[in-house]
């Protein structure tokens, strides 16, 4: 017995068509879908204030069931993801309407709710893990805090017969885990199972990642068909062996330097990865190149899960303002040094009180700042970037008006591009820390 199981997106920007070829050719038995990154619920409740026609879920959400639903139906391919967002109720509901549109009433959905911990968070003495102060200190900028979840809700869900498993805020590797703690019932126990099951969501959860995404360096790690990236799918054995591959014909590439990269992706420690549902040992790996885009992997071991959670706790820390402008042909760098000269002394007179400030110089010392090398010619064109981190919303405004004026009022063949939105963005810090699991537990309740 073997379980397919393929990634449908890594983030919620990812591309969509890869995830329908994957549920029309990809024998699946299970479609995961990763959207969510640290600061998505946070963003999504900010939005969700100033943005009544917000749903609070995956606003990809719909386009990616549309695209996948009809062969999924076909193929009996069963659908976990964490679109919900802040909403994973309303979220259900929107993919119970498209069911019910396609005349499926029989398919099941369920969503999975239980991590946000925000009242919980505001009186907290337990520890802020980058600066060791208590989680009550962010009382008064609290924006949401929520746990993640392990596999255990989805694994209730599956076993209720849930066809299609919506969650909010759950370990992204849990995702993947939970299919195969249902369909081969394995123990909990089973600290070497649950790691090597874990390991293979680590690898899928990025999707392209695994398939030549992020990984392409022309002339040092070449890829074919870069703009036809296939998405990976993990054929699983009961032992939670597996060997990965992609759909035939697809761009990308699948082998021993593409899962290396991706399994030390966001991993601080290979040997205890920590996990909600187990810790993972990526040292142990035993990595077989197969057969072309094909990789077999095994040997991971693990150990039991701790008895915390990790929280991310979002806070409001002010607000940035944000524009660019740029200059082209001869003497491009000279107008650009003159600008930001020109800019530092506008913000001056107007005053302006900036917790953090920078002007750039795209292509020349945005990315290493004094650090960066004389570039070996003169530029023949550059943009300026100038951002402002500002406690108050008003003065974060100066940065988009100052750089108006250097329209008229600045040096000669200035580049302006034109302002059809505010240029001040809500910043949204991340924090973490870990809670005691009685703080928190997935609930299941299908629509």
């Amino acid at each position: 017995m073997h379980i397919r199981i393929g990634s449908g997106s890594g983030w919620w920007g990812d591309r969509i068509s890869p995830a329908e070829l994957s549920a029309r050719e990809g024998r699946l038995d299970y479609l995961c879908f990763e959207t969510m990154a640290e600061a998505t619920i946070s963003t999504a409740q900010v939005r969700a204030r100033s943005d009544e026609g917000f749903a609070g879920y995956d606003t990809y959400l719909e386009d990616r069931m549309n695209a996948v639903l009809p062969h999924c139906i076909q193929n009996g391919t069963r659908i976990i993801s964490n679109q919900g967002w802040i909403n994973p109720l309303g979220a259900a509901h929107t993919v119970r309407r498209m069911l019910d549109a396609l005349g499926r009433r029989d398919w099941k959905v369920a969503a999975v709710t239980g991590s946000v911990i925000t009242d919980t968070v505001c009186g907290s003495q337990a520890p802020i893990l980058e600066t060791g102060a208590p989680l009550a200190s962010l009382r008064e900028n609290l924006i949401s805090a929520e746990v993640y979840l392990g596999a255990d809700s989805i694994v209730e869900a599956l076993e209720a017969g849930a066809d299609v498993v919506i969650t909010g805020r759950v370990a992204d590797p849990s995702l993947f885990l939970a299919p195969m703690i249902y369909g081969f019932e394995w123990d909990r126990n089973d600290a070497t199972r649950l790691a090597r099951g874990a390991a293979i969501g680590h690898l899928l959860e990025c999707g392209a990642q695994l398939t030549g995404g992020y990984f392409a360096d022309p002339g040092v790690k070449d890829i074919p068909e870069p703009w036809n990236l296939g998405f990976p799918i993990a054929e699983v054995e009961p032992d939670g062996s597996a060997t990965f591959t992609k759909i035939a014909g697809t761009g990308g590439l699948l082998d021993r330097r593409t899962v290396l990269e991706q399994m030390f992706y966001e991993v601080h420690d290979p040997a205890n990865y920590i996990t909600p549902d187990v810790i993972v040992d990526f040292t142990t790996a035993v990595i077989e190149e197969t057969g072309p885009d094909q990789v077999r992997l095994s040997g991971i071991s693990g150990k039991p899960a701790t008895g915390s959670y990790k929280v991310s706790v979002g806070a409001h820390e002010g607000f940035i303002g944000e524009d660019m402008f740029f200059y082209a042909g001869p003497g491009a760098r000279a107008k650009a040094e003159l600008a930001r000269r020109i800019l530092m002394e506008r913000f001056a007179i107007v005053g302006l009180k900036a917790e953090d400030l920078r002007i750039d110089i795209l292509g020349v010392d945005a990315i290493h700042g004094a650090a960066s090398p004389e570039p070996g010619c003169e530029p023949y064109e550059v943009a300026v970037r100038v951002a402002a981190r500002c406690l108050d919303r008003a003065e974060a405004l100066k940065v988009g008006r100052e750089v108006d004026g250097m329209a008229v009022s600045g040096i000669a063949s200035t580049g302006k591009r034109v302002p059809f939105q505010e240029r001040v963005r809500e910043v949204v810090g991340i924090w973490s820390a870990l809670v005691d699991k009685t703080a928190a537990s997935g609930r299941v309740e299908f629509v």
